[in-house]
């Protein structure tokens, strides 16, 4: 029996409500050695005072030492195992944006990029162009046709928000095991598309076409004279949190991505917010019509991606300021976590351990009485994995029956 086969069994329904607040990326490294980390040094007295009232713990977002991506680390806060059911990026984001998947397709998360007169990347983001400007240059990108001696394919190109668009490939046979070509890193070039198995040799090679016909239209860009592609995905089959919990879901994001996934496990994506703040506006008026809210909040992992200390340690700190009218609602169970660690001192997402508060009136509570990583090391949660965070709200939502006799 599975996690999900025992939530199914056991799960029952009453009027509490559960708030997930997700900051991305929220898990931090010191800058030197014994100093504090991004969340420690953050002046954060609401988490600070949620922290007496609730219990703290670690949590692992796939298993120890992995480090993972957006999608695996938020399927594993949502109670869904990363290693069983794989979403990819291209899907997501397609999704994200009201994009329907159908079961021809093969969906790419894509990035302009700026590269030098060399062909080698010299910014993975082209500037994190602003959305205005890179619009338009994705819809420029709608003049690619493939030749028919390659392959039978219909291609939609769309816009997402800054430097990333969606490439979606449709026709029969396609596969979406395909590489990345985003080197992950500056001064080289961005990597061919190479299949990962036989039934995904035709996907590889329309995106090496599709690559090779968007260069030149790009080739005069100042910024986004380049693209990366990512995640080739095809459409999984995933059971909803109906399903699997009993939950009238709803979320609440900026980015596609996330509304993406969320939509992909059953949530209803409610609202057009384009800030924190109007993230709790809109959690503020739907509160009524769902039991349980999702709400996403982007740039503490944007600034840890910059390797910018300072400017996450403002972005914790503007999460922070909104968590009054959070609880002013009076959630049965609130969470505050990540859906991974991005360090500062990396740049990048990270293995460690993600910094996982949880308040209700029927915690036990600990010892701590501020929420950071050294905290979390020793809260009352301890270490758990991702997917038992879910079966602990229900439980503290008093929405999970007795196992066994």
């Amino acid at each position: 029996m599975d996690i999900h086969e025992l939530t199914r069994s056991l799960k029952t329904t009453n009027s509490s409500k559960i708030v997930m607040m997700v900051a991305d990326g929220l898990g931090g490294l010191p800058q030197e050695p014994g100093s504090s980390t991004e969340l420690e040094q953050a002046k954060t007295p609401n988490l600070d005072n949620l922290a007496k009232m609730g219990v703290v713990g670690s949590m692992t977002p796939i298993k120890p030492g992995i480090t993972p991506g957006s999608g695996p680390g938020h399927l594993g806060l949502f109670g869904y195992d990363p290693l069983k059911y794989i979403i990819g990026r291209g899907v997501l984001e397609a999704t994200g944006i009201g994009f329907s998947v159908g079961p021809k397709d093969v969906a790419i998360r894509c990035n302009f990029c700026s590269l030098d007169a060399g062909g080698k990347i010299t910014d993975r983001r082209a500037g994190r162009i602003p959305t205005k400007k890179s619009a338009p240059l994705a819809e420029k990108l709608r003049a690619v046709s493939i030749p028919d001696s390659i392959a039978d394919v219909e291609i939609f190109v769309e816009p997402v928000k800054e430097h990333r668009f969606v490439v979606v490939f449709r026709g029969e046979g396609l596969g979406g095991n395909v590489e990345d070509t985003d080197p992950q890193k500056t001064g080289v070039a961005p990597l061919k598309p190479v299949a990962d198995d036989a039934a995904s040799r035709r996907t590889a090679e329309i995106a090496r076409e599709f690559i090779a016909q968007a260069q030149k239209i790009l080739a005069d860009e100042p910024k986004a004279n380049g693209l990366t592609m990512r995640g080739f995905s095809v459409k999984p089959a995933v059971p909803t949190y109906e399903e699997v919990y009993g939950l009238k879901a709803a979320a609440i994001a900026v980015y596609p991505m996330y509304k993406g996934l969320a939509q992909l496990v059953g949530m209803e994506i409610i609202g057009r917010p384009g800030t924190l703040a109007e993230e709790i506006d809109v959690l503020e008026e739907a509160w009524d019509d769902h039991d349980f809210f999702f709400v996403h909040f982007k740039y503490t992992d944007s600034r840890g991606e910059d390797g910018d200390f300072p400017a996450k340690v403002e972005m914790i700190e503007q999460f922070d300021a909104v968590l009054p009218r959070v609880t002013a609602l009076n959630p049965t169970v609130l969470i505050v976590t990540g859906d991974h660690s991005t360090p500062a001192t990396l740049a990048n997402h990270s293995w460690h351990p993600v910094p996982t508060l949880l308040v209700a009136k029927t915690c036990r509570p600990d010892a701590c009485e501020v929420f950071g990583e050294r905290a979390a090391l020793v809260g009352g949660l301890g270490h758990f994995e991702a997917i038992h965070l879910m079966p602990l709200a229900l439980a503290h939502a008093e929405r999970l029956g007795k196992f066994g006799a």
